[in-house]
């Protein structure tokens, strides 16, 4: 699958500012979305990094954007390239390049530190802005290109692997082989082709031989088919599932939460519950009654948007302002501090909040997530994500107060979705504002165990959530496979083997060697050819982790695939983005 438009599902790329030329070197391969990439605890577990380096033209991207090939429907993978991080160049330098004089490939002309940061945040999971630079231009560009959500990083280019730094980021060092005369063809046609260059400018390129793999830069298929084996697996092991864990019964945890609810110490727990006047009373007996009908269904559910959203705003930091009234009067009040306030929508059920938020705060941002869930698993499924630039900016993403809006918690495992994918961009906890009508008792404690310093308005808490078995076409659950919230999942013939472990719902400890199975694999087809496969290297797991991972053996089952299972929050509303935005 080639790289996406700006705005990619589960993985984001995009780029401001003029275009340049010449086909880009950085891609994005996003499947039908990311699963979860962090554990329970909320903490994420670190993309796996292939570094690969090689001669000029030996077939680094080639190798690379072959592995691309050869995955498909597979949680995000991208190419990294060192192209993207050459130095700013002085009008001197620019003009030594135009008559190639200009060394491009000392180790000095990459700006190692900016490369170093921008993998080191793609590998803990951040989002970060990586340079733009024309080949045309000889110039770094003014724009920079947003990078976000990769499990799999795969870095080239021919100094990829000289600075300790950048090797110590790396999980796999690949060196790419290749004859010095294919390499000067190849290297040929390229730079005169794609980055306008003449012959005289295309001779006599160093190369880096750190490596603990060394692959051909031709007739490559065999080991490429090895190295996509193992992202495989490097992917498998880091799309997590823990849905039983977040839906599991945690009765020290919910006593603790009834007893906060009695004594009202629930502003302790960050969390805000609406006074239960007879008026809120009132709309929430409307809106939970199954015969309300749609337009007073929205009605109401806008009033009380617009309600959690003004009790919102009072978490929100304000400063003392003094003002002169129309009667020449000084007038000492508050006003909000320069932070800005955004909405970040879980859609859809996060979408009835949207109206009231734009009612009390006029032209403030909304960003969206669409997060639903994998029919088979019921897991939570970033799809796509738009984010205000405030937020993917790294520069200003740290003083943004975000209202996260959605209708509803039951299990916690959108919700838990949402944060991290806040977190990732650089946003506090303490700045996060989760919004919602109702929240059951064992969602709540499930996000709160994860993010503490989360705080959380509702205007109810439900003391049920239960997994039930729903036709399809259900007025609880819609016509759609359902939203990440309810772990909706279809039950058919191909169920996965953690339907098959004890009541838990963990599957078992496994011993992983991760590249113990490739070394072996490459030293039996790869063998002699000298200095193949390096030595001491393999692949760090996160303690806690194993029994969390993707399986992927299955068995059969007997349940029918006109049914799906969902946790649904009791007493609760229903299906509430159906029941708002359907007729």
């Amino acid at each position: 699958m080639s790289a996406g438009p700006s705005r990619t599902p589960a993985l984001s790329r995009s780029t401001t500012g003029a275009s340049t030329r010449g086909r880009s070197k950085n891609v994005v391969m996003a499947s039908h979305g990311r699963a979860p990439w962090y554990g329970p605890d909320g903490k994420t577990v670190e993309a796996y990094v292939i570094g690969i380096a090689g001669g000029s033209a030996s077939g680094k991207t080639s190798v690379a954007r072959a592995i691309l090939s050869a995955l498909n429907n597979i949680p995000t993978v991208l190419i990294l390239s060192q192209d993207s991080f050459y130095r700013h160049h002085t009008p001197e330098e620019i003009q030594q390049a135009f008559n190639n004089d200009l060394d491009l490939d000392h180790p000095d002309s990459i700006d190692v530190p900016l490369f170093e940061k921008c993998l080191r945040d793609l590998k803990q999971g951040k989002a970060t802005e990586i340079p733009v630079y024309s080949f045309v231009h000889h110039q770094r560009m003014p724009e920079k290109k947003y990078l976000y959500g990769a499990s799999v990083i795969i870095v080239e280019g021919i100094m990829a692997l000289n600075s300790p730094e950048m090797r110590s980021l790396y999980d796999l060092k690949v060196f790419v082989n290749c004859d010095s005369d294919l390499m000067l063809a190849r290297r040929i046609k390229r730079d005169i082709k794609e980055r306008g260059r003449d012959i005289d400018g295309i001779l006599d390129q160093p190369s880096s031989r750190y490596a603990d793999v060394i692959v051909p830069g031709s007739s490559n298929q065999l080991a490429i088919e090895i190295l996509v084996g193992h992202v495989k697996r490097q992917l498998d092991s880091r799309s997590l599932r823990f849905r039983k864990l977040l839906a599991r019964d945690d009765d020290d945890d919910e006593s603790s939460l009834v007893r906060g609810s009695e004594k009202g110490d629930l502003a302790d727990a960050g969390v805000v519950l609406l006074e239960q006047t007879n008026q809120l009373r009132g709309i929430m007996t409307i809106l939970r009654d199954d015969t309300t009908q749609r337009s007073d269904f929205i009605f109401y559910a806008d009033r009380l948007s617009t309600l959690i959203v003004e009790k919102a705003l009072t978490l929100i930091p304000y400063a003392a302002k003094t003002v002169r009234t129309p009667l020449g009067i000084d007038y000492k009040g508050v006003a909000r501090t320069e932070d800005e306030v955004v909405g970040i929508s879980i859609l859809r059920s996060g979408g009835p909040f949207s109206h009231g938020l734009r009612r009390v705060i006029r032209d403030v941002p909304i960003g969206a997530m669409l997060i639903q869930s994998d029919p088979k698993t019921g897991e939570p499924l970033l799809l796509s994500s738009d984010l205000p630039p405030s937020i993917k900016s790294q520069e200003s993403s740290g003083g943004v107060r975000v209202l996260l809006l959605d209708s509803q918690m039951g299990t916690g495992a959108a919700a838990m979705m949402a944060i991290r994918v806040l977190l990732d961009h650089g946003v506090p906890q303490s700045h996060i504002i989760f919004l919602t009508f109702l929240i059951s008792r064992r969602g709540l404690c499930s996000v709160r165990r994860a993010f503490p310093s989360i705080r959380i308005v509702t205007a109810a808490i439900d003391p049920g959530l239960h997994e039930m078995h729903l036709p399809l076409t259900s007025l609880v659950m819609g016509e759609a496979a359902g939203e990440a919230d309810f772990a909706v999942r279809l039950v058919d013939d191909t169920q996965d083997a953690e339907e098959a472990q004890d009541q838990d719902g963990t599957l078992g400890y496994a011993e992983y060697t991760g590249l113990g199975d490739m070394r072996a694999q490459l030293d039996l087809t790869l063998a002699g050819k000298k200095g193949l496969v390096g030595e001491g290297f393999r692949v760090p797991v996160r303690k806690g982790t194993e029994e969390l991972m993707f399986s992927r053996r299955h068995r059969r089952d007997t349940m029918p695939s006109s049914v799906k299972r969902a946790w649904v929050v009791s007493p609760g509303m229903g299906h509430i983005g159906d029941r708002y935005y359907t007729v």
